[in-house]
């Protein structure tokens, strides 16, 4: 049987969509490796992977006023990470040999291994994809930051890591190189210039599989419930959270916010129909939810389309803004600014999202679409097609 290593170190957006691909392959007989840092251990033994530890990827803490600078910063953080986890990568895939690697696209470690190997690589893209027409990613990234001193800093971490590991590798191809198979966790109606893309790119859609099945209950169930999550690293936003207490204080929604480390008990008194917590199981929720305010990550927004729920998006980040602005050019909800939030802005487009027709047949139309791409069983699909165009016997499931 085939052996299939898997790349991806932290990260839930990045993780998450991964597993359900792995899941599926898992049921079909597949021999499956998954690299990741300790904190994915159990998901990904639990998907029907063999965990392969990787160092952790340390804390990063972000600056109290995030500015364009943190992106890279970030980068410079997340490189050296990698590069911890270069060395062990590659002795296990030397002492296991897998017969394909399908990396996270921002594993570029995974990529190496392949090339060191000499055998096949698949990409998995959790974002938007990128091409000759269409580079919004990279200009949101780094727009006005290339003469940044940061960043001069990050090219030479990677032209020293390339000097001593004897490979080529620069800036740029950390972050993007296009392989001959690239899964991407989107719907090709959310990726702009989508007709752009040739056949080298899948756009799966949103990649679930069987998560979200955990029982939850709304704080109250006679009436619309509002989700508000701001992911899993820029929550400690107490100002917004404060916001949507205020906003929706008359209790017309039930409403669930995850706060993060956010004290609760700072946000002052709560009406009964709130529900706040540290963490949600944020598929089951939003099979409830009329309306998501998100930070729109892009893992958050497919979860949102996959349910067909309105969104009214918060970014942080240049990649969320993309999102953000991606969500309201297709209708499929508002886009406000996290660091001018009122309560009135927010309840005004909470009712707009909730009561538009257009909003409404917007969200339904790209949800079909996303259902159309096939999610974690076309993606092992493709993935065994790389098997079957090597010659491996027993790669079709």
């Amino acid at each position: 049987m085939p052996r299939i290593l898997c790349v991806a170190l932290a990260g839930h957006g990045h993780v998450t969509p991964m597993l359900p691909i792995v899941s599926e392959l898992a049921r079909r007989g597949h021999d499956l490796a998954f690299a990741c840092g300790p904190e994915h251990a159990d998901a990904v033994t639990r998907a029907g992977a063999a965990w392969v530890e990787l160092p952790g990827l340390p804390p990063f803490v972000p600056p109290a006023e995030v500015g364009p600078a943190v992106v890279v910063t970030w980068l410079r953080h997340f490189f050296a990470a990698l590069a911890r986890t270069h060395p062990v990568l590659l002795a296990h895939a030397r002492e296991r040999r897998p017969d394909v690697v399908v990396y996270d696209a921002t594993n570029w470690p995974g990529r190496l291994v392949a090339q060191a190997l000499g055998v096949p690589a698949v990409r998995t893209v959790p974002n938007l994809a990128e091409n000759d027409h269409w580079r919004g990613i990279d200009h949101a990234l780094f727009s006005g930051l290339r003469d940044h001193p940061e960043a001069a800093r990050l090219g030479e971490d990677v032209a020293a890591f390339a000097r001593e590991h004897g490979v080529e590798l620069d800036v740029a191809t950390t972050l993007e190189v296009v392989e001959d198979l690239n899964l991407v966790f989107v719907p090709r109606a959310f990726q702009p210039a989508g007709d752009t893309f040739d056949d080298r790119f899948r756009f799966l859609g949103p990649v679930i599989g069987e998560r979200g099945e955990e029982p939850w209950r709304p704080p109250v169930e006679d009436r619309p419930l509002v989700y508000v999550s701001l992911g899993s690293i820029f929550t400690g936003r107490p100002d917004v959270y404060r916001a949507c207490r205020d906003a929706f204080a008359d209790g017309r929604f039930a409403v669930r916010m995850t706060v993060g480390d956010v004290d609760p008990a700072t946000l002052g008194p709560l009406p009964p129909t709130m529900q706040v917590a540290a963490w949600s199981p944020q598929l089951a929720v939003l099979r409830h939810a009329a309306a998501f305010v998100t930070h729109a990550g892009m893992n958050s927004t497919m979860e949102a389309i996959h349910h067909g729920v309105p969104m009214v998006a918060l970014p942080q980040m240049p990649e969320q803004v993309v999102n953000a602005d991606r969500v309201a050019e297709l209708d499929l909800g508002r886009r406000l600014a996290a660091d001018a939030l009122t309560a009135e802005a927010l309840r005004a487009a909470v009712d707009e999202v909730t009561t538009s027709a257009a909003v409404r047949a917007a969200v339904a139309a790209v949800r079909e679409d996303a259902a159309r791409g096939g999610g974690a069983g076309a993606g092992a699909d493709a993935v065994e097609g790389v098997l079957d165009a090597a010659g491996l016997p027993g790669s079709s499931g």
